[in-house]
């Protein structure tokens, strides 16, 4: 009986490893996006920071410096509150597939968790909602 026991349990752990592992790979996808995103607001790209939100080609000019003077301000203030933002690691990303009622046409979303790193040695998990569009990863 233990034998039986024994062999199913290391069969289920095997399976178990062998799903989880290939998925793994492409999860991470949606991650890199958003790291890269928040490294080039850091460099002081807030420009191609926005340009990484979902549908930003279609804001108006206004409304687009706006997002960019709210970046920069974001950028300062962690500046000032924790001595900036030493590094940002990706902790994981769970992506989703939504299927569209009648259209048959499916959206790939996912949320990324990164971890902010300050300069005052404090760490913050932030939750980084993304979306797909055209073959190109984008923050909601």
């Amino acid at each position: 009986m233990r034998k039986i026991f024994f062999i199913i349990f290391t069969f289920s752990v095997f399976m178990f490893l062998a799903c989880s592992s290939g998925e793994h790979k492409n999860d991470i996808a949606a991650a890199k996006a958003a790291k890269e995103y928040y490294d080039s607001l850091l460099a002081g790209n807030s420009a191609f920071f926005v340009r990484g939100m979902y549908l930003s080609d279609t804001i108006p000019d206004g409304y687009r410096e706006e997002l960019e003077a709210n970046a920069k301000m974001f950028v300062a203030r962690q500046n000032e509150e924790h001595h900036g933002i030493r590094e940002i690691r990706i902790l994981n990303c769970v992506n989703d597939t939504i299927h569209v009622g009648k259209t048959g046409q499916r959206v790939h979303a996912a949320n990324a968790f990164l971890v902010f790193c300050f300069g005052d040695s404090l760490n913050e998990e932030v939750v980084v909602p993304m979306v797909e569009h055209k073959g190109r990863w984008l923050m909601r």
